[in-house]
């Protein structure tokens, strides 16, 4: 009656694999096929290869990355501060004529703006109140987007989702960073937070790049780095070698921002300077999110992290 449970009754053993002419050489096929590298995986070794390469070059620098990425984050809005103060009364001009704010209404609008950049941004440098901070700041991004009227502006809503992606990549950050809850207290939801606020940071933060590829003239550089950062783009979002993929942003965006937004090169008069300006500081925040990414990784909700699972 064993037999009849076991592979000996109903002849199920190698002799009868051998039988049917399937023994060893099938065998031995079936492993090279499993064996045979999958395009992905390639993709994956050769990317693990430069990351480690990457990792030792960036060795020296990796314990300042957080404080870097941190205060590039906020130079936006430390720049937009101190243009504010020093173009005080054109700003006040603007806003009462073209924007219809009363006066009174366009002193409190600037000084409220000015007073929470400069305090929020301190906060954020230096660590202290995250939340309070990132939230005073996704105040001004909001409130400046309504007062001068730039809401509609596809690429200015572009910038600025971006910006916000920082934001909250500071936020997850300090999460990140908080100590332990006594025990007893529940800790599942802050951990869900910080995977949600790491995802949403990832997703936010490569909108820049759609407004820089839907704007401006086509030519054969444009496209080529269109097609290398919206790979990049798309392993940031997907969190497949995020940590690669975002320095291969950081690079091309250091790069564009160097060449296009050089306003130390126009004539101090000229219409463009304050814009190439506003758009070179903001560029320089979205850096600071990239690099923010690359020391934290791309949290749970990752390829890279269900890979570690699987």
């Amino acid at each position: 009656m064993a037999q009849i449970r076991g592979t000996a009754g109903y002849n199920l053993g190698p002799s009868s694999q051998n039988r049917f002419g399937v023994g060893a050489g099938y065998t031995n096929m079936k492993a090279e096929a499993t064996n045979d590298p999958s395009p992905l995986d390639s993709i994956r070794a050769q990317t693990s290869k430069i990351e480690d390469w990457l990792d030792t070059l960036s060795e020296p620098v990796k314990p300042y990355l957080p404080a870097i990425g941190r205060f590039l984050i906020v130079v936006t809005f430390l720049e937009d501060a101190v243009r504010i103060l020093t173009q005080w009364n054109d700003q006040l001009l603007y806003l009462h004529d073209y924007r219809h704010f009363p006066r009174g209404a366009n002193h409190t609008f600037l000084a409220l703006n000015v007073i929470a950049m400069l305090v929020c941004s301190t906060m954020v440098i230096i660590r202290k109140h995250s939340n309070e901070a990132v939230a005073g700041l996704l105040g001004v991004v909001v409130t400046q987007a309504l007062g001068y009227g730039l809401i509609f502006d596809l690429n200015f809503f572009l910038r600025n989702l971006s910006v916000m992606g920082g934001l909250i990549m500071v936020l997850s950050d300090s999460w990140v960073r908080k100590k332990f809850a006594p025990a007893g207290l529940p800790q599942i939801d802050e951990k869900d937070r910080k995977m949600y606020l790491q995802l949403a940071g990832r997703i936010l933060l490569i909108f820049l790049f759609v407004g820089f590829v839907f704007a401006g003239d086509w030519s054969v550089s444009r496209i080529v780095v269109s097609a290398l950062g919206f790979v990049a783009c798309v392993m940031v979002v997907v969190g497949f070698k995020a940590k690669f993929s975002a320095v291969m942003l950081v690079l091309i965006l250091s790069v564009f921002n160097v060449l296009v937004n050089n306003f130390w090169t126009l004539h101090e008069h000229h219409p463009q300077k304050d814009f190439a300006k506003y758009d070179f500081f903001q560029i320089l925040s979205i850096v600071g999110g990239l690099l923010l990414l690359v020391n934290m990784g791309p949290g749970q909700f990752s390829v890279d992290e269900k890979k570690k699972v699987y």
